[in-house]
């Protein structure tokens, strides 16, 4: 017998069901997946400017990667290397002490006035040159070393076999020739093996700009033979016979070439034992790149209107970009 008027309580059919919003995050969930995977194949990488990066974190931490016995080791700062100081200017005095009348105060204060104005606008004038000098000459570093970059991978198999080496030292490009697998000993010939790494590098320095000085080097040991009187005339044979394997083909312009013979004057290392003196023995064509026109032009304006600032930028850029002050003026 059923009781009448006794709530049972909500059947199964009026309970509220729950969980419909799942779908709707997890739909959410799988655009926003979408969204940084697209992203991230969007994305590309500068490997310069990482290099770069990588560069100046390096020495704002004080890495030195080369410590001579007497020196001692030193640290770089980021700020000190990236920024520079504001140059103090100086200041007219607030108060004249002399008696003058109302009028002769107000031209007084007016002289001061823009006489700290025109103090203040050169010191910045002078900053902002020094600025954009620093970032054209970062600019053209960053090109040499991408040009760098192409001559290497072109030359990767001779740069792995240890026949040739390949560097940069700010706006130039060396390729260091090695005596081994390009001249016999004593010789300014040539080798067989070596005349297509030369056609080689003849093909990538059409395209690169600058001009070509070539080099030849020998160690210190005494030459004296029939075609040679001294490491003077051996040096020079060497670095004529690469310049003439590269002009084989008639391609290059040869008012971009100088090419030169130093002997034993310069070398690399130590000729003392005779590993120092197999890396001395070599000829190198050394790509000059130079600072452009318009860095001239900045350069010599910075030097004509600001003297001390125009010493200041000729000192950071050699201190940060190895170039040599024949390179800058």
């Amino acid at each position: 017998m059923a009781l009448m008027g006794v709530d049972d309580g909500p059947t199964r059919s009026d309970t509220p069901k729950s969980g419909g919003w799942i779908m709707t995050f997890a739909d959410l969930m799988s655009l926003l997946m979408c969204f940084f995977v697209l992203l991230l194949s969007f994305s590309e990488m500068d490997v310069l400017k990482f290099k770069r990066l990588a560069g100046s974190m390096r020495n704002a931490f004080g890495v030195q990667a080369q410590v001579n016995v007497m020196d001692v080791p030193k640290g770089t700062s980021v700020i000190a290397q990236e920024f520079s100081p504001g140059k103090p200017q100086p200041t007219p005095l607030n108060e004249i002490w002399q008696k003058t009348s109302d009028m002769t105060v107000s031209s007084l204060e007016v002289a001061c006035q823009d006489m700290g104005a025109s103090a203040s606008a050169s010191g910045e004038h002078g900053d902002a040159q020094q600025s954009i000098v620093v970032d054209k000459v970062a600019d053209l570093v960053g090109d040499t070393e991408e040009d760098a970059i192409a001559l290497a991978t072109a030359l990767s198999r001779e740069i792995a076999s240890g026949v040739l080496e390949v560097e940069t030292v700010g706006r130039k490009i060396v390729i260091r020739v090695k005596e081994h697998g390009s001249f016999p000993s004593g010789s300014a010939d040539i080798s067989a093996p070596f005349q297509p790494v030369l056609k080689i590098i003849r093909g990538v320095l059409k395209d690169t700009e600058g001009q070509i000085y070539v080099e030849g080097h020998t160690d210190d040991v005494p030459i004296s033979t029939a075609a040679f009187r001294s490491n003077w005339s051996l040096s020079s044979a060497r670095a004529v016979s690469v310049a003439h394997g590269l002009f084989e083909d008639g391609a290059m312009d040869q008012t971009r070439f100088t090419v030169t013979g130093y002997g034993d004057t310069r070398p690399l290392a130590d000729n003392a034992n005779a590993d120092g003196r197999a890396r001395n023995r070599r000829v190198e064509i050394v790509i000059h790149q130079g600072l452009g026109d318009d860095v001239r032009k900045d350069l010599e304006a910075l030097r004509r209107d600001d003297p001390t600032a125009y010493e200041g930028v000729r000192r950071t850029l050699m201190e940060r970009f190895d170039l040599g002050p024949e390179e800058i003026f």
